[in-house]
């Protein structure tokens, strides 16, 4: 008789409390496909949840646990780490409070000593609120700051991955003007190398093709629109090519995420934040996936934001969270089978 491992189990928080994350929780997980693929523990809010619950899932039940292998990890049955104990004034829909703000740090903390710990294999994570977080204290711009310094990792980037067009960021938050000399070629060579090795292990492609877009019209022209493609990116390309990395570029992106809609490669590695999420956005913007590369744990997350305005409606669409889920799932499956 051949043993099948257990499917992954999966820490998932909350993110702010006020904002929508509740409620995808609830609508994604009201979905048995869901419990085919992983082990779902949530953590967050217990108030929080229990609202969510009753005006969108009645039918599910909450089971509190006080760590994930109380679990009992069923279509059903909600299982919950409650860290926060939230008033009613803290729990306003689309009204972020210092207390929320340390709420939701602390369902990520706990999901990273979990995952550090082996005692989950990934987290997913909801969506946060900048003000929250500067409410509470923190002055991390987003998920991906944060998690970098509580694990201690050295490099990490930003991938952003709808089905099979995947995106990776040499800069994520700043204004545009700081781009240019936030780009090196040292730093993009090691961006290189990070989204390839993630590409093989964590997508299965075992032979990737990573794609470059230039940072300027036209790739500059041969340096009539800017300097950045001759002095930095091209010499990056070659340093790369030199180290064995599959890499190719700088193409210009008005034509560079056609090509890759087309199949062409299997993921581009955009110079700033907009020319990365905009095509991602366009064509995947209720199923993309945020995932943080070169991190020593599984990390996916929504690709968006704590809509305040949607919170409590009912009209927010739980696909990105449980595409998220499925991706955080096979990416734990590929690990456990090296």
């Amino acid at each position: 008789m051949i043993k099948t491992e257990p499917n992954p189990r999966l820490a998932l928080t909350m993110g702010d409390p006020v904002g929508i994350g509740p409620e995808l929780l609830v609508m994604a997980l009201s979905d048995p496909a869901i419990y085919q693929i992983c082990r779902p523990l949530v953590i967050g809010d217990l108030a929080a949840l229990i609202r969510a619950r009753n005006r969108f899932a009645p039918q599910l039940e909450i089971r509190r646990v006080s760590k994930p292998e109380e679990g009992l990890y069923e279509h059903g049955v909600l299982d919950l780490l409650p860290l926060s104990d939230l008033a009613e004034t803290d729990l306003i829909f689309g009204r972020p409070t210092a207390a929320g703000g340390a709420a939701m740090v602390s369902y990520i903390l706990t999901a990273v000593n979990l995952a550090i710990n082996k005692e989950v294999a990934g987290m997913v994570t909801g969506p946060i609120s900048k003000t929250a977080l500067k409410m509470a204290g923190y002055a991390y711009p987003g998920h991906t700051e944060l998690l970098k310094d509580k694990t201690g990792a050295r490099e990490v980037a930003m991938m952003l991955a709808g089905g099979n067009f995947r995106v990776v960021l040499a800069t994520i938050h700043m204004p545009l003007k700081d781009v240019p000399r936030h780009l090196s070629q040292e730093g993009l060579v090691r961006l290189f190398a990070l989204t390839c090795r993630a590409l093989r292990e964590d997508f299965g492609i075992l032979q990737p093709r990573l794609a470059v877009a230039a940072l300027n019209p036209h790739a500059s022209e041969g340096g009539l629109f800017g300097s950045e493609e001759m002095e930095i990116i091209i010499p990056a390309v070659l340093q790369a090519h030199d180290q064995g990395l599959p890499v190719t570029g700088p193409f210009p992106s008005d034509t560079l995420f056609w090509r890759h809609s087309q199949g062409e490669f299997d993921a581009v590695c955009a110079m700033y934040h907009d020319q990365g999420l905009i095509p991602v956005k366009l064509l995947h913007f209720k199923d993309a996936v945020n995932v943080t590369l070169g991190l020593p744990i599984i990390r996916t997350s929504v690709d968006h934001g704590t809509a305040y305005d949607l919170a409590g409606t009912g009209q927010a669409d739980p696909g990105s969270l449980k595409a998220a889920i499925r991706l955080a799932a096979e990416m734990a499956r590929r690990r456990q089978q090296r």
